[in-house]
């Protein structure tokens, strides 16, 4: 008489896995390339970016005039008053809704942008770093990609945001499929260009992935790298242990403690600030780039072509105009960004 024995094992294809602790408790923790997993990981990552965007929207629309030499509010580029001066003349003229001018196109934009930027770098990283033996390399090539992934599939919804965000004639109310048919038929002096209409919706495209390299994966690294001094360091004063027993992560393994928030903003803010100072000449370069079609739509601008037009008119400093608002934009949003991502995560029992 033989006895044959089996181990079943959880398949890779499995979206959740099953444990015991000691007490007999079950517990469930899902494999990150289940679609369960890229479902609610990109879930969480596209309300985090909604929250983050609408936080500092009306920073955002006085930075693109700052950035694009609009010719109504250079004068106030330059200073930290600046920027509440050019919001309160935008507030004086349209109200409320002239500080929040083309931000439905941002969030048309920035939930499938955060969406498929946080899915990439989950999915990246659990293939760069099967196991807990993670490196600062690795995070950094992560985020970059997960970044550049992210822009690819959703740069056109960028440009239009910024066209609507740039538009300050007070009379005008350009409606989405108005401003995308103007685009459109936008001419180019590039020959490479002129057959190619749909290519108007990819001006700028080069420095923005350039840009985007550094900015996602200093971004990704930093945060990382902070969390994890917080955790081994500060234990005692930055992490909530309580939240993370009897939970597993996608290892199978007993999930770290989170970040109390005030700790997980302030991770956020620090990654925010040191990607957006690295990443900062290239988002200007693509800013101009971006609205050159709408102060002269007979000719396409590149981008050695646009530098050298920033050179000569403010030399270096042309390249960081605008570097102060873009910190008070940045800091916040990335904290926000991160942290709701995390929480988020946390609600939808993911790692």
């Amino acid at each position: 008489m033989s006895t044959t024995t089996t181990t079943s094992q959880p398949q890779k294809a499995t979206p959740a896995y099953a444990s015991q602790d000691a007490l007999g408790k079950k517990l469930i923790y899902h494999n990150k390339q289940s679609l369960s997993y890229i479902i609610r990981s990109g879930l969480a990552g596209g309300v985090a970016g909604c929250v983050a965007k609408t936080v500092i929207a009306p920073l955002d629309r006085v930075k693109i005039l700052f950035q694009t030499s609009s010719p109504l509010f250079q004068k106030y580029a330059g200073t930290w008053m600046g920027v509440f001066q050019a919001s309160k003349e935008i507030y004086t003229n349209n109200g409320a809704r002239g500080l929040f001018q083309g931000h439905s196109a941002t969030l048309m934009r920035i939930f499938p942008y955060a969406a498929i930027k946080f899915v990439a770098y989950e999915q990246i990283r659990h293939i760069l770093m099967p196991t807990q033996h993670e490196t600062a390399f690795r995070h950094l090539l992560s985020g970059s990609l997960a970044g550049v992934t992210s822009v690819l599939c959703t740069y056109p919804l960028e440009l239009i945001r910024v066209r609507l965000a740039f538009e300050v004639r007070y009379d005008s109310r350009l409606s989405y499929v108005s401003l995308c048919k103007q685009i459109y038929h936008e001419s180019a002096s590039h020959s490479r260009m002129i057959h190619f209409p749909i290519m108007n919706f990819y001006r700028g495209l080069n420095p923005t992935i350039m840009g985007m390299i550094p900015y996602a994966g200093v971004s990704f690294w930093t945060h990382h790298l902070l969390t994890e001094l917080c955790r081994t360091t500060l234990t005692d004063i930055t992490t909530k242990p309580s939240l993370a027993i009897g939970k597993l992560d996608s290892r199978g393994q007993e999930r770290k403690p989170p970040l109390k928030t005030w700790a997980e903003l302030t991770v956020g803010g620090l990654a925010g600030a040191i990607s957006q100072t690295v990443s900062y000449p290239l988002e200007v370069i693509r800013r101009r780039m971006q609205v050159y079609g709408a102060l002269d739509p007979t000719k396409f601008i590149g981008m050695w072509q646009t530098i050298r037009t920033i050179w000569s008119t403010n030399g270096f400093k042309g390249f960081f105009v605008g570097l102060s608002i873009g910190y008070l934009k940045v800091t916040p949003m990335v904290a926000v960004s991160f942290t709701v991502y995390n929480r988020m995560k946390l609600f939808l029992n993911i790692d």
